[in-house]
């Protein structure tokens, strides 16, 4: 059986200069606790949504982020999609290693984000840019997948 999700209203919001960062934070905390995730649960993706809007901005040369709720009527989540312009990554397993940086940072930016949502991809190609897309569920677990067929 499929499960339908209704999307609601997705937001986009530019990613251009540290105000911009604070906005997303904000936009992120808000979406997430009117779809009734839990104060942790809000705190771990506003940190995972803080680390890859600052990604975006200083690694990417700015971009933007949508936010969308979705909501199937049993399963509520967000979806973050981070897409900049800029070089691109040029080792993705390098770059999602613990304690990597490229910009003298702590190193937790990719693989911290990763470890803070339920789902999490990345699109990068050297000289493009990059979109990383990430899914946080109220539950805290991805709802069932069906099988074609």
């Amino acid at each position: 059986m499929t499960q339908a999700f209704r999307h609601a209203v997705a937001t986009s919001l530019p990613i251009g200069s540290d105000a911009d960062l604070a906005w997303v934070r904000q936009q992120v905390r808000q979406a997430a606790a009117e779809l009734g995730f839990g104060l942790v649960q809000q705190t771990k993706l506003v940190t995972a949504a803080s680390e890859l809007a600052r990604n975006t901005l200083v690694h990417g040369g700015g971009g933007h982020v949508r936010i969308t709720p979705l909501d199937s009527g049993r399963d509520r989540g967000l979806r973050l999609s981070f897409t900049d312009s800029g070089p691109g990554i040029r080792d993705l397993d390098l770059a999602l290693t613990d304690g990597y940086t490229s910009g003298g940072g702590l190193g937790l930016g990719l693989s911290g984000a990763r470890r803070l949502v339920q789902e999490f991809a990345v699109d990068s190609r050297p000289g493009e840019g990059t979109t990383v897309t990430v899914v946080a569920w109220v539950s805290g677990t991805p709802p069932p997948r069906s099988e074609p067929g």
